[in-house]
């Protein structure tokens, strides 16, 4: 997939960039994998914003995407890669042997008219999916399942994939896009590949209301707000956050401070932390 420059000279438009979709092969979904998408705009059920920075966003359908990949023994045929404004990676439809179809994420080299199938032992090929314990070591895997049968969890997003580096006492250890090395099941099916779309993260999103139409509200900084607003408002000029520390609208304490709770099952499957990033 190529990045081209958007046209236009004004300054939004300048540097603005966008996909040329040239790996897509049909434009509308099918009416059958397709269901409407309310809008909460961040807001839980009392009408309070629990999910900050989110707004109305550009009406779209719900593709229902087969994570579970459940379908065993079945040859299916990809029909067609389609986009899927609900997610950074593509899809493709696929036609089973006995009438039915269903979408999946569709990995990199996958091609119109190929033929996929799930199984406990297949050919190890992009777009097959099979228990991880019948893979051989060194498979790139994506839409990994955490717990067998509840369907892909990790790795699902444009150009993602994780390494298969050993299996040991039932359990399959991957190396994760974060760097993280973690195990997980050797039962869980995982589907061979890399997601398609790798250049997703290199766009230029070039003006506030290309991100508006994805559903993004604009991020207010702390310090250009009022003290009724936020901890770190009011002064004059530019000026800093303060003391002790950094604080979040609600005044409480957001650097250094531990604020999550711990994931005793998932913690303890975790054999290295992921990679810190460099400020």
């Amino acid at each position: 997939m190529a990045i081209k420059k958007l046209t236009g000279t004004t300054p939004t438009r300048r540097f603005a960039t966008g996909q040329t979709f040239e790996e897509l092969t049909k434009k509308r979904p099918l009416k059958s994998l397709r269901v409407s998408l309310s809008q909460t705009t961040g807001r839980d059920t009392s009408g309070r914003i629990s999910v900050r920075h989110k707004g109305h966003h550009h009406k779209r359908f719900y593709r229902l995407i087969d994570f579970k990949r459940d379908k065993f023994d079945i040859p299916a045929k990809v029909a067609a890669v389609e986009y899927d404004p609900n997610r950074s990676s593509f899809i493709a439809q696929l036609n089973y042997a006995d009438g039915e179809k269903r979408y999946i994420l569709a990995p990199q080299e996958l091609e119109v008219n190929e033929k996929v199938v799930s199984g406990e032992k297949v050919e190890v090929k992009p777009g097959n999916a099979m228990p991880l314990k019948n893979m051989p070591i060194g498979t790139t895997v994506h839409n990994v399942e955490l717990t067998p049968g509840k369907g892909g969890q990790i790795i699902r997003s444009a150009g993602s994939s994780a390494t298969l580096t050993a299996k040991e006492e039932g359990w399959a250890i991957l190396r994760l896009p974060s760097g993280e090395v973690r195990r997980v099941p050797e039962e869980s099916l995982a589907t061979v590949g890399v997601i398609s779309n790798p250049d997703w993260k290199n766009i230029h999103w070039g003006k506030a209301g290309r991100m508006r139409h994805r559903g993004v509200k604009p991020t207010v900084r702390g310090v250009a707000m009022s003290p009724r607003d936020h901890p770190h408002g009011g002064g004059e000029g530019k000026s800093g956050v303060g003391m002790p520390s950094p604080k979040s609208p609600w005044g409480k304490p957001t650097v250094g401070k531990i604020t999550r709770r711990k994931k005793k099952y998932s913690n303890r499957l975790v054999i290295s932390k992921r990679k810190k990033s460099r400020r």
